[in-house]
């Protein structure tokens, strides 16, 4: 299997996951009929909680009114492109997967974005006084993808000429 096949299950997989969770949360759990901000104790150390987020991951750049939506959501989709684009010239696996993973979070807060306005976001983790932005399981794809970025190009040992794809 290519690198980029990976990068490809990687997305699809951060894109099912996502989507699943939402359903399930919103739909399933009911929490689509939350004011914001309300929440679902579940234990010591984490609440689902209802956030509608107008911006991109952890509410960067909100966007106001459709103008704003439109030129998120295009912005979304044309780094997914970029992504993807760059996905198929890969070929270590570990950076096709950070870029799948990436791919598939951009992808599932656009199908947020384009079928709600916003983003849902709603698990929230706090301990000993500290806590986290709520976010969703895009969120934290694009997180661990940007991470394996950071790795790929900053950490990782460069490969023999002769093992150029052999991760």
């Amino acid at each position: 299997m290519r690198a980029r096949d990976f990068g490809l299950l990687t997305a699809a997989a951060a894109l099912v996951l996502d989507q699943g969770t939402k359903l399930l949360i919103l739909y399933g759990l009911g929490l689509v009929h939350m004011g914001p901000g309300q929440s679902v104790p579940i234990l010591p150390f984490f609440n689902l909680v209802m956030v509608w987020n107008a911006g991109i991951s952890y509410g960067l750049f909100p966007a106001a009114g459709p103008e704003g939506i439109a030129l998120l959501a295009t912005f979304q989709l044309l780094a997914a492109g970029a992504l993807t684009a760059w996905l198929w010239f890969v070929r270590g696996r570990v950076l096709a997967i950070s870029l799948g993973l990436l791919i598939g979070g951009a992808l599932g807060n656009l199908i947020d974005r384009l079928v709600y306005g916003d983003v849902a976001d709603f698990f929230h983790f706090y301990c000993l006084g500290y806590d986290w932005y709520v976010f969703n399981i895009a969120d934290a794809a694009i997180t661990f993808g940007v991470m394996g970025l950071l790795y790929d190009a900053l950490l990782k040992p460069e490969t023999p000429k002769g093992e150029a794809g052999k991760e």
